[in-house]
């Protein structure tokens, strides 16, 4: 198991501005933190402070904590039903910070204290003051060293990631790379770090699978349990008729594509043949850093608009509508694009996603005719889609992804936006926060958001062949044992991947 920590841009900058105190002395504070649990890692919360008061700590150039601030500061997270942080700061320090002796002996004294209280570990973080990078770490009970974090991010509309060196090192840079570092030298090593899924791998999400593994991105997930029909060809671009003719996952296609596009020295792609919607697409989907969304079912995106704030990890999202008028001739056409972050909008404040659509494609009402020409609605699938559009939405994602990454001229990702093609006007749009959006209350829930994953959420259907079959071929060992080694050598090199990890 994995571990890191996540907390918004507010209560980061809160926590910054307690500790890095005008007299440049340390200082401390508590917080407390729920769990959001993924497959194969865990993350930490950070919901919010319990500032200090009068007497509450002792400042003497180091800083200590006193016995009733850690009590009260327990009980206050007991009664969140949430576990406790401990902080606190060197001020002169930079990059990831180790445990001094003090520092050791502080944490593990209180971490029984903190598990007696809230039934949970105590975290323990670290804020150095010459760059602004956080350290965590776990104090599980009885233990006496900590499981380190392997980074702490900061998300807002500028994400900001601290990473643990010894065990998320950067990955070496290639020549294949040099434009590329060239553009945000002092972004790159952070960038290609990055565990970034892509759900939803048709027109639009292939193509940004390509992108992101070309920009050297060493860690990518690609998440569709559709396979390759002929009528996606015209769409999916690096789709073959013998992967639509073989029925092969979308999945398999896109990790191939990645592989040839990739820039990086060693890569971990991983290929999930599964919904979103489901427990285990899900689970899948909180062990990434950020999510590209490409997917256009109410289902699917009400999840992810549910994990981008519940469980602090961005998702970029977007997508096309064309318009024909009935002579033919084509009326119009629109592409959006946002990111959904504490500090932003969610989907359904911005009317992209409507209540009940999200029932009825949880009921697979979306997909019966009969329910569809009773009711009078327009099917969903079958939409009006050209490959020479559809890379206009790959664009402007991977722009919104650039933006959250970067931060191109100090900023972070911008107001929703949409693109009218007919008149070539682009517009950011002024949608707010709806006063009671249970999304956006409910950040930094984790395992306590709606559980809108379920079991009946659409898998893979129908005979299909992988994209890496092997075919039987007669080799002649005795006679050339050297070529028989070389072309099995060749075939397994060819087919090594990571599935679901």
């Amino acid at each position: 198991m994995r571990y890191s920590v996540a907390m918004t841009e507010a209560v980061a900058e809160q926590a910054r501005q307690h500790l890095l105190r005008p007299d440049g002395q340390e200082d401390v504070c508590l917080a407390t933190y729920t769990v959001s649990t993924g497959k194969h890692r865990t993350t930490y919360l950070v919901t919010s402070l319990v500032l200090p008061g009068a007497g509450d700590r002792l400042i003497h150039g180091n800083a200590s904590f006193t016995g009733p601030y850690l009590l009260r500061g327990a009980a206050h997270a007991a009664n969140q039903d949430c576990g406790l942080v401990m902080l606190h700061s060197h001020p002169g320090g930079s990059g990831w910070q180790r445990l001094s002796s003090t520092d050791y002996d502080t944490e593990l004294g209180y971490a029984h204290l903190a598990h007696q209280y809230t039934r949970g570990p105590l975290l323990g973080m670290t804020l150095a003051g010459t760059d602004d990078t956080w350290s965590a770490r776990i104090w599980e009970p009885g233990a006496t060293s900590p499981q380190w974090a392997e980074a702490v991010r900061v998300v807002g509309p500028m994400l900001k990631l601290s990473w643990n060196e010894d065990l998320r090192p950067p990955p070496p840079r290639t020549a294949a790379q040099v434009r590329t570092v060239s553009a945000w030298p002092a972004y790159q090593d952070s960038i290609a770090r990055l565990r970034v899924l892509v759900v939803g791998v048709g027109s639009v999400g292939l193509d940004v699978a390509q992108r992101l593994a070309a920009t050297g991105i060493t860690d990518i997930g690609v998440m569709d349990y559709d396979i390759v029909k002929e009528l996606n060809r015209d769409r999916m671009i690096g789709a073959t008729r013998a992967d639509a003719r073989r029925r092969r996952l979308k999945v398999d296609v896109a990790y191939r594509q990645m592989l040839r596009a990739t820039t990086a020295q060693r890569t971990q792609f991983s290929r999930y043949p599964m919904s979103i919607s489901s427990p285990g697409g899900l689970a899948y989907a909180l062990d990434y850093d950020v999510i590209v969304s490409c997917v256009d079912r109410p289902w699917a995106r009400s999840v992810l608009n549910a994990l981008a704030y519940a469980d602090l990890i961005p998702v970029i999202d977007g997508g096309l509508t064309l318009a024909v008028f009935p002579d033919g001739h084509m009326r119009s056409g629109s592409w959006r694009a946002h990111t959904l972050v504490p500090g932003r909008p969610c989907m359904l404040c911005t009317r992209q996603l409507n209540p009940t659509d999200i029932q009825l494609d949880r009921q697979g009402l979306l997909d019966d005719p009969k329910y569809i020409e009773q009711s009078g609605r327009k099917a969903d699938s079958g939409a009006p889609n050209v490959a020479a559009y559809s890379a206009s939405v790959s664009a402007a994602l991977l722009a919104q992804f650039v933006s959250l990454t970067v931060h191109p001229g100090r900023r972070g990702v911008p107001l929703p936006l949409q693109y009218v093609l007919s008149t070539h006007s682009l517009h950011a749009l002024t949608d707010t926060t709806g006063e009671f959006c249970q999304y956006e209350l409910d950040t930094a829930i984790g395992n306590g958001r709606t559980p809108l994953a379920l079991p009946e959420a659409p898998q893979p259907n129908g005979p299909r062949r992988s994209a890496f079959r092997l075919r039987w071929r007669r080799v002649g060992v005795g006679a050339s044992p050297s070529a028989a080694i070389r072309w099995l050598q060749s075939v397994f090199g060819r087919t090594a991947s990571t599935r679901p990890r």
